[in-house]
């Protein structure tokens, strides 16, 4: 079970693999999540758009400037 509070359903808009990163947009709902990860862990769970996937996120702190 993980501690994280903030899960969200969704499906894989598009995955753009780079070197070493990937850049994972996940529809949840009206909004979209993303998220970079490794490009191995991309890889290693096989992701492509339209998979069904849990965006969790946690962090300490979100910043918005203007």
């Amino acid at each position: 079970m993980l501690s994280a509070r903030n899960q969200f359903q969704g499906t894989v808009k598009s995955v753009k693999l780079g070197g070493i990163m990937a850049e994972v947009v996940v529809s949840v709902g009206a909004i979209e999540i993303v998220s970079a990860i490794t490009r191995t862990s991309a890889e290693t769970l096989a992701l492509q758009a339209g998979d069904k996937v849990k965006a969790i996120i946690k962090s300490t702190e979100v910043i918005i400037d203007k």
